[in-house]
């Protein structure tokens, strides 16, 4: 297509115009260059022996532009997950990607970043950056939320004397936020003028009011959310109590320096003074009386306890 000859102006884009500096030098002038201005364009000047030509190649570069990224999700644990990011500009931009954690490095993925048997600690906000350096690096971002069900990081016993307050802890991890409840053998706790449950996000307190020895023993903690269930065991417990499985040996040092020994194969309970001889239970320095719990819930195995007073 003719854009000018000589001074005429055959092109109807407003945007082009003729720029001369004396009679032998003419510039052709484009304004607000696009995509489509890119090409190959002719000089040609008529002399009298031939007419003698000249041509440049136009290369326009476009900055790099996300036009399409993949909204935020949430999946299980496990799924098989494809996130895209889609962009244009000239030259093709290099796409990467990168989970935004403390290490932040980058992803094998360019326009689609497959993610197989996605875990949790893959959670989290993914960062699509595109760039041809031809201006900054265009940039998205995707959420990725993974669920998974209950895991129960840390609990915490407790030693509680008689007439005091006894706290038992449980922290979880799960998403959705797990839900707690608390039991005692079979038997669900709930608040009153004894038991105070506080639920602080992942973490479950059970507060036992004026503790009493009936109150000493085991309790579960349980974390559930629509992904599955987890539960632990805390023990309540004073300096004198002593909480045996079968098959185990345990040793508590009491007060008095004593260290106790039972093994619960034979039923059998020792004391035992870093200077003294091994005594039978039967006459000890010391007064006892045990009992056998039942199994709990979550399936433990049943238990003999020992007071010692």
């Amino acid at each position: 297509n003719i854009i000018f000859a000589g001074q005429d102006k055959w092109s109807l884009d407003p945007r082009v115009d003729l720029v001369t500096k004396g009679q032998l030098e003419y510039s052709l002038r484009i304004q607000k260059v696009d995509v489509y201005d890119e090409g190959s364009y002719t000089c040609s000047i008529q002399t009298k022996q031939q007419p003698k030509t000249s041509q440049v190649y136009l290369i326009v570069q476009v900055p790099a532009s996300i036009y399409k990224v993949s909204e935020d999700i949430v999946v299980n644990e496990g799924s098989n997950v494809t996130l895209s990011c889609l962009a244009s500009g000239r030259p093709d931009p290099l796409i990467t990607w990168r989970l935004l954690n403390p290490s932040a490095e980058p992803l094998d993925g360019e326009e689609y970043l497959d993610i197989m048997g996605i875990m949790r600690n893959q959670a989290g906000r993914y960062e699509c950056k595109a760039s041809n350096d031809v201006a900054t690096p265009d940039v998205k971002y995707v959420n990725v939320v993974v669920n998974y069900p209950p895991t129960i990081k840390k609990t915490q016993s407790s030693e509680t004397p008689v007439g005091r307050i006894g706290t038992l802890q449980c922290d979880a991890t799960a998403v959705p936020n797990p839900e707690f409840e608390w039991y005692r053998d079979e038997k669900r706790l709930s608040n009153n003028q004894a038991i105070n449950i506080q639920i602080l996000g992942s973490t479950t307190i059970l507060m036992i009011a004026n503790v009493t020895e009936e109150d000493y023993g085991n309790y579960t903690c349980v974390a559930s959310n629509r992904l599955g269930v987890q539960n632990a065991s805390l023990f309540l417990y004073s300096n004198k109590f002593i909480s045996l499985r079968n098959n185990c040996l345990c040793w508590l040092l009491l007060l008095d320096f004593s260290l106790i020994k039972c093994k619960m194969s034979h039923y059998s309970c020792f004391s035992r003074c870093p200077t003294a001889s091994q005594t039978s239970v039967n006459n000890p320095p010391l007064y006892y009386h045990e009992i056998e719990s039942e199994t709990n819930l979550g399936g433990l195995v049943n238990s003999i306890y020992f007071f010692f007073y």
